[in-house]
């Protein structure tokens, strides 16, 4: 699943792909913006990603898409 972060005062966005359910990245996005200090997310390769909350613009949590396997285009 990918995930879009924008960040204030930053042209470019910040793209995680991430094996966590969409659910589960809402509710770390919500608990960042109600008074956490920051937002923690690990991506599909287990490395950590720390944003602090204050400069979060946005956070786009894409639609979970299965595996393709082969070369045929669908």
């Amino acid at each position: 699943m990918e995930i879009k972060i924008g960040i204030q005062n930053v042209g470019r966005e910040l793209v995680i792909d991430s094996s966590e359910t969409p659910d589960a990245v809402a509710e770390l996005v919500s608990r960042a913006m109600n008074g956490g200090a920051e937002l923690r997310l690990k991506d599909a390769k287990g490395n950590l990603v720390i944003v602090p909350s204050n400069v979060l613009g946005y956070v786009e949590i894409g639609a979970e898409e299965p595996r393709r396997v082969g070369f045929g285009a669908l």
